[in-house]
């Protein structure tokens, strides 16, 4: 007998049977295709805790929702007592259930049952609905074996369960469950479970809405079976049994559909968990549409609130626009968090805070509030009133337009706009010079969406300088985000960009609710924690923002029109603060910032100019400011004057002696600042006039009137239109080329230079025209404009 040679195969039918055998087994191997789906998904978005946000179609028009992880075991087990009892104990193709199915088709004549696998299932799925016959059922089994031999079991169902089809366009058992039940698939009760598990059967049959008795029938046949083999008990089976099938479709959530958008754009056809903390998403959501309605009294559509964690930097709630609530749309589609708005007032703190930093102001450093003008540029404070000279805070707090610009024109509007590019705002894509001064007043556009990052950026240094000793990042100036990725904080340093001590005063400024008189609505917030917040109002009342800030969360408001129309009374304290405390009453209570006491020094400030005190300050006060503020200049309002003995007139060595002089600290501030803060400061003390007898210090008059000279009464025609025709009047200065400022009725009415001419149209009635110039030196002049029956009986 001879011996077979089982390790060398030398014939040359057994090479051939070798051949074959690999060739048959490279063919088995390769047969099936890397990826089985080449389907679109849906874009899919969910809240931290898991829920859904909201969705947006696949591309081929169908929910197709990304392919799930895990099958719920309701459904699972569901699934298999319904299409493959002995799935997990066959290798793809089940004998018994393929022998069966053959003797019931030639029995009955014709095809009654399949007896195909799961496994052969998710082949055929796969294969996009190729025709049934022999072969195709073959080249099932051969496949639905290969696919046993790449993935697990558990991976079969899950790649089954998300690309079933279950009637209609629904795809998978995820897009299933919200569509015909409203909820996910692990919150499925044994009813709805079984319910979905029949339908991949016969998807088009028994599309939920029709063929009811059918779809009830196989369920319920479904259950029995359930109670059968031991999964549920009798009592489970038959409550089971009384709930109702799927009779329509359920729309999915829209929590958060501008969010959704911008995942689409950027993560289309994929599942993705955000930070939007869903119970307060959808409470903000409710806030936005109780303010709707009252705004829209007044023709507002719009408006937008973004509320982010100032630690990691990630948005919890999203609220891109107002739903549409009528038959004509009002640009609710528009994201209004990531479109570019005029700016307002918002700007105005960033301004301070880099001039505290760069040691150029103090807190309460006096700035010029008086009629200005710049290069033909003249702003005006919201309540068309000056102050003369306010405190820089004072005037943070109170969004004064006209001592904001002065401060950004000695800081520098190419620092200023370096500054605001460093911060975040990444909307600035033309030069500095194309914004100007208008920059700090609303003249360069910004999103809710950089302006709430550039807020957290200050919240974020000032935390992470008290609970990391002192410490600094290189990436402090982060985007905001809306995913779960933590921010690595890099290269700790020990300077700063912005200081901490900087960030601290500036937020202490925004603490004030003093608001000008014209924005009364502040007297009605209030709050049981402190907040630092800010308003702005766009040019034309077209946009309003609110913009507050703890130590955990910045909550950001918007409300105008997407279309950019104004509308009369829209402001920021107005419209958009009440929207802003009403978020934060929603939110836990966050302490208040700590003072970063080491960047800081004690120092004498004097309490009437907020500068550093000097030599002759009175009024001394010791308050707290950033290291960088003893680079500031002292006080240079206070001097020593020298007065009589009555301490009635200012003297000199030539008309009074040393001896008998008194000599006394005086706060004095410059002519043009002091015509208009003694009006509002009834406190302050002009200096008192030299003495008649004293040599070379008498003043002489700087304006004189040129028209109307001396004719107190003034007959003004009516033009055709109905309307009095305007007065040109003209004034002559012994320095044509200074500014003087011209009020009406205590109102200022216009600037002049050079040519000082000004046309005016007062009401019928007396008036006071009065001309103030860059010196303080002022002239007025009582008239009266009076009608033409008067003006007859005059003559």
């Amino acid at each position: 007998m001879k011996t077979l040679n089982v390790k060398y195969c030398k014939s040359r039918k057994c090479r051939i049977i070798l051949l074959a055998f690999f060739l048959l087994l490279i063919l088995f191997w390769f047969s099936l295709p890397k990826q089985l789906f080449h389907d679109p998904y849906s874009t899919i978005l969910y809240s931290k805790e898991n829920k859904l946000l909201g969705a947006r179609i696949a591309d081929d028009g169908q929910w197709r929702f990304p392919q799930i992880k895990e099958v719920p075991k309701k459904f699972e087990k569901s699934l298999l007592a319904f299409e493959d009892q002995y799935f997990y104990s066959h290798p793809g193709v089940n004998p018994v259930s393929m022998g069966r199915a053959l003797l019931q088709n030639l029995k009955a004549g014709k095809v009654v049952s399949g007896g195909s696998t799961v496994s052969m299932q998710l082949i055929r799925i796969s294969q996009k609905g190729k025709s049934r016959t022999i072969y195709r059922k073959i080249l099932e089994m051969i496949l639905a074996f290969r696919l046993e031999v790449r993935y697990s079991k558990e991976e079969i169902l899950a790649l089954y369960s998300s690309h079933a089809p279950f009637g209609g366009n629904v795809v998978g058992l995820e897009a299933a469950s919200w569509r015909f039940f409203g909820r996910t698939p692990n919150e499925l009760s044994w009813a709805e479970a079984a319910t979905l598990a029949v339908l991949p059967n016969a998807p088009s049959l028994i599309y939920p809405g029709k063929n009811s008795e059918i779809l009830q029938r196989k369920r319920n046949g479904l259950l029995d079976k359930l109670y059968r083999v031991g999964e549920i008990d009798s009592t489970t089976c038959e409550l089971a049994k009384l709930e109702d099938v799927p009779r329509q479709i359920h729309h999915l959530p829209r929590v958060a559909p501008h969010l959704l958008d911008q995942v689409h754009k950027k993560n289309r056809g994929e599942r993705l968990v955000s930070t939007i903390n869903f119970g307060l998403q959808n409470r903000v959501n409710e806030i936005v549409k109780r303010h709707q309605r009252n705004l829209e009294a007044n023709q507002v559509y719009n408006m937008a609130v973004l509320v982010v964690d100032t630690k990691s930097r990630k948005t919890l709630v999203y609220v891109g626009n107002t739903e549409n609530t009528g038959k004509r749309k009002h640009g609710n589609q528009v994201d209004i968090i990531r479109s570019l708005r005029s700016t307002g007032s918002l700007l105005k703190p960033f301004l301070f805070a880099s001039m505290l930093n760069e040691g150029e102001i103090l807190p309460n450093t006096l700035v010029a509030d008086i009629p200005t003008q710049i290069a033909g540029y003249s702003p005006k404070n919201f309540d068309l009133r000056y102050n003369g000279a306010v405190p820089a805070q004072k005037a943070l707090a109170r969004s004064l337009n006209v001592p904001a610009v002065r401060m950004l024109k000695d800081y520098g509007v190419e620092r200023f706009h370096f500054f605001l590019k460093k911060m975040g705002m990444s909307s600035l894509n033309r030069p500095a010079g194309h914004y100007g001064l208008s920059l700090i007043l609303g003249g360069a556009e910004g999103s809710l969406w950089d302006m709430c990052g550039m807020y957290v950026s200050m919240a974020g240094i000032l935390n992470h300088y008290n609970t990391d000793d002192g410490v600094y990042y290189s990436n402090e100036f982060q985007a905001l985000g809306y995913t779960g990725d933590s921010i690595q904080w890099k290269n700790p340093d020990s300077q700063a960009f912005l200081k901490a001590s900087s960030v601290y005063q500036t937020f202490e400024a925004l603490l004030e609710v003093n608001r000008p008189d014209g924005e009364s609505g502040w007297r009605s917030f209030s709050s049981s924690q402190k907040i630092a917040w800010k308003t702005g109002t766009s040019f034309g009342f077209r946009d309003a923002w609110a913009i507050g800030v703890t130590s955990d969360y910045v909550v950001g408001v918007w409300a105008g029109n997407a279309d950019g129309e104004g509308r009369p009374g829209l402001t920021g304290v107005g419209a958009a603060a009440p929207i802003m405390f009403d978020v934060f009453d929603l939110l836990p209570k966050s302490e208040w910032f700590q003072q970063p006491v080491d960047e800081m020094e004690l120092v004498p400030i004097c309490r009437n100019s907020g500068h550093r005190a000097g030599r002759w300050c009175d009024q001394v006060d010791t308050l707290w400011i950033g290291r960088s503020g003893l680079e500031t200049n002292v006080c240079p309002y206070h001097k020593q004057v020298h007065l009589d003995a009555t301490k009635r007139y200012r003297v000199n060595s030539d008309c009074e002696k040393v001896d008998n002089m008194v000599h006394q600290s005086w706060f004095v501030l410059p002519p043009a600042m002091e015509w208009y803060y003694k009006k509002r400061n009834p406190l302050y003390r002009p200096l008192p006039p030299f003495r008649d007898d004293c040599v070379g210090v008498a003043e002489s008059q700087a304006m004189e009137l040129i028209y109307p000279k001396s004719n107190d009464r003034i007959f003004v025609p009516v033009g055709l239109d109905g309307k009095r025709e305007k007065i040109v009047f003209e004034i002559a200065h012994h320095d044509p080329n200074t500014n003087v400022y011209w009020h009406l009725d205590g109102e200022f009415i216009g600037t002049t230079c050079g040519n000082h001419q000004l046309e005016i149209a007062p009401g019928e009635g007396k008036h006071l025209i009065t001309f103030v110039d860059e010196e303080g030196n002022s002239l007025s002049k009582r008239f009266q404009i009076v009608g033409k029956q008067e003006h007859q009986l005059n003559y």
